[in-house]
């Protein structure tokens, strides 16, 4: 055999990454490697993105090792490469290290950060870092603006995604399917579901993605029967549905109350698509036959149809419909099993501490607070995010630490005092049940929610335009009963989107129909 060529198999390694055959590049990469044949930065760059593409940490860690070793530490088409490896493995601490040693950025040096942090959770900071590309006045391309759109869906950062919006149409920018969708989804996500059907009406090309993005912001929005109407349009016009797609539909279902709909989105699931269930499509039957008030066909179900054990997400949807339809009975014998399942989680205790709380049973509300005081365990804490001139405002309960504190205070008094006046009481059994101190007599009107919206409506005070909060939570009960008062006598549109879906409080109505 002739001996192995650098140039070669370097060229061999770049191609086999280029051509989506990432396990082929790192094995020329290797071959390099035991012939000790000297590399190049572009043997480097292609085997590390072969390793990005497999999520192969590992290997891609040896080769970061092997490449600072050979001198191609500080330079940029490695460390970008890198980047992208560490941005796609969720290693954001790496990526950003990488991303500041980087000099002359490239738009690939961008995304990878924008799209890292956004895939991971970590919205605001690819925000943060989509608005240092802009003050740097590097050129963003498309992929930019998907990875951003994404990121202000997450955050419900509406303000930056029309801006986002208006630079794509003045720049005249192609459309692709991946931006499109990006679009659709960012507004529907955001709360401005028309925006987000005109946007999908004018697209070229739609995909899965775009198809799965519109039906799920409909279903958020509480638009069960649109949701349906445009998920029979799919079926007729559009790609085959997937997995998501019927997460999507068995959501918008539950959501709304159509019963017989999500019946027949189920069956035709498999039976059409050849699509097995998986958790979260029994979840959101579960889901949809509990809020329906039908317990009894959701326990069926469960029998009747899930293989093996439930999973705990399935018994917190039970729970969650015992609690809404009142069955006590069946509320503390399913959260008794939750806790059995993960006894170290607080919300199992916490649930379970309501369903006793609103039966009367305050002795065992009691235990409940000393079983956790004993285990130390802590509820989520609640906050509420509202998004004014561009920047985000972030309340908890009896928060203090805003600037304008007093101001917003006694705004939110004066507000309380007037739906008050209307007709408002407060539902103190949204009280009753609450486990940390703070949440004693008097502190439902501090939640959260109710800061955000009141500290919204003192800064527009003469303004037609919606507030929008966003809360990480399910809106409490008595927030949602004020808030609607606060509608009427404010005369504003307020909408808030909690942890499952969006509350649109206009002329003190709210979009749910008390369905949620």
């Amino acid at each position: 055999h002739p001996a192995p060529d650098s140039f070669l198999f370097s060229s061999l390694t770049r191609t086999a990454a280029h051509h989506g055959l990432p396990v082929a590049a790192i094995a020329f990469y290797r071959i390099l490697l035991s012939a000790a044949l000297p590399f190049s930065s572009f043997t480097f760059t292609a085997v590390a993105k072969a390793c990005a593409d497999l999520s192969a940490i590992r290997t891609g860690t040896a080769i970061h090792a092997h490449s600072i070793l050979l001198g191609f530490g500080s330079d940029r088409f490695v460390l970008t490469a890198l980047l992208v490896l560490y941005s796609k493995c969720g290693q954001l601490g790496v990526a950003r290290k990488l991303f500041d040693a980087i000099r002359d950025r490239s738009v690939v040096a961008w995304n990878a950060m924008i799209s890292g942090y956004e895939q991971n959770g970590l919205a605001e900071r690819a925000i943060e870092v989509y608005k240092e590309m802009q003050a740097v006045k590097a050129v963003p391309d498309s992929m930019t603006f998907v990875a951003t759109l994404s990121a202000c869906a997450q955050a419900g950062a509406l303000d930056l995604g029309r801006e986002v919006d208006r630079r794509i149409v003045s720049e005249r920018m192609d459309i692709s399917v991946f931006l499109g969708s990006a679009l659709v989804n960012m507004y529907a996500r955001c709360g401005v579901v028309d925006k987000a059907r005109r946007w999908f009406d004018a697209l070229q090309e739609r995909n899965v993605v775009t198809w799965t993005s519109m039906i799920a912001g409909y279903g958020m929005h509480g638009h069960g029967h649109e949701a349906i109407k445009l998920f029979h349009l799919m079926r007729r016009e559009g790609p085959p549905p997937n997995h998501v797609t019927f997460v999507a539909v068995l959501s918008a279902c539950a959501h709304a109350g159509l019963v017989m709909e999500g019946r027949d989105a189920f069956a035709c699931m498999k039976r059409i698509y050849g699509l097995v269930p998986r958790i979260e499509h029994y979840c959101s039957m579960v889901d949809m036959f509990g809020r329906a008030g039908l317990l009894d066909e959701a326990m069926q179900f469960i029998s009747d149809y899930m293989p093996g054990e439930p999973g705990p997400e399935v018994w917190t949807a039970v729970l969650g419909a015992c609690k809404m339809h009142k069955n006590f009975n069946l509320g503390v014998e399913v959260a008794e099993r939750l806790i059995a399942l993960e006894p170290e989680n607080p919300s199992y205790h916490v649930l379970l501490s309501n369903i006793y709380a609103l039966s009367g049973k305050m002795h065992h509300v009691e235990k409940v607070r000393n079983t956790m005081i004993k285990r130390r365990l802590k509820k989520q804490i609640g906050f509420s995010l509202i998004e004014l001139g561009g920047t985000s405002h972030l309340f908890r309960m009896g928060e203090k630490s805003h600037p304008q504190t007093t101001e917003i205070y006694q705004y939110l008094e004066e507000l309380i005092h007037r739906i008050s006046a209307a007709g408002y009481m407060p539902e103190t059994e949204s009280v009753l049940h609450e486990l940390e101190e703070e949440e004693r007599e008097g502190a439902l009107r501090y939640h959260s929610e109710k800061l955000a919206v009141a500290y919204g409506l003192m800064m527009s005070v003469g303004s037609t335009t919606p507030i929008r909060v966003i809360k990480n939570l399910r809106i409490c009960g008595d927030c949602h009963l004020a808030i609607k008062f606060m509608s009427s006598v404010e005369n504003r549109e307020i909408v808030v989107r909690d942890k499952h879906r969006f509350h649109h409080f206009k002329d003190g109505k709210c979009s749910c129909l008390e369905y949620w």
